[in-house]
């Protein structure tokens, strides 16, 4: 696989997209395990006044991570993104995603406004 290069940060290690690095590539980023509960909110701030929802509290590896989120972003059928650990879909899903992921097993809530 190639080298990318940033102008921001120089080369980055096609495995984990990390400025290049000296060694193995660090742990897969899994999400911060807090209280064990799984955290739903919507925000929209620094996005121009559009909505996402954001899942926190998820206590899975990265792929297992992205597994899940692709699975709930076709049940919600909107689009989404992994940002540190963090899932964000596009839009106000909180009931779906609250549904879906106490169906898993997960202790959910819908926090925030």
């Amino acid at each position: 696989m190639a080298k990318v290069y940033s102008t921001e940060h120089g080369r980055l290690c096609p495995k984990c997209s990390e400025p290049q690095h000296q060694g193995a590539c660090a742990t897969a980023a899994t999400s911060a395990v807090g209280d064990g509960r799984v955290r739903i909110q919507r925000e929209t701030k620094g996005r121009k006044g559009a909505g996402v929802t954001l899942v926190t509290g998820i206590p899975l590896e990265l792929q297992a991570l992205k597994a899940l989120h692709k699975q709930l972003k076709k049940r919600c059928g909107v689009g989404g993104a992994i940002k540190q650990g963090v899932l964000e879909f596009q839009g106000d899903q909180r009931q779906v995603l609250l549904a879906e992921l106490s169906k898993k097993g997960w202790d959910v809530k819908i926090s925030g406004g």
